[in-house]
């Protein structure tokens, strides 16, 4: 006694299948998909600045931005 799945597999089916599947395999071989490392960096600063709203933080994204820089911010050195 096998298990009989709530659906048939048709001929459309797995020509739609087929045809997904080409289309991923382009996708992969894509050379646009190049790391970039400016949307890492704005990505890597958006998700320490949302960690620190989350601990009630008061530092703007700018100012999260140029501490993650290297640069001077002025604040209380507890928030910075």
């Amino acid at each position: 006694m096998g298990y009989t799945p709530p659906y048939e597999i048709t001929d459309e089916i797995v020509c739609l299948i087929s045809s997904v599947s080409e289309k991923v395999g382009s996708l992969s071989d894509y050379k646009g998909w190049i790391n970039k490392p400016h949307l890492r960096r704005v990505n890597r600063i958006r998700s320490v600045y949302s960690s620190l709203r989350i601990e009630a933080n008061p530092l703007s994204l700018r100012e999260v931005s140029d501490v993650i820089n290297g640069k001077t911010v002025i604040g209380p050195m507890k928030e910075i």
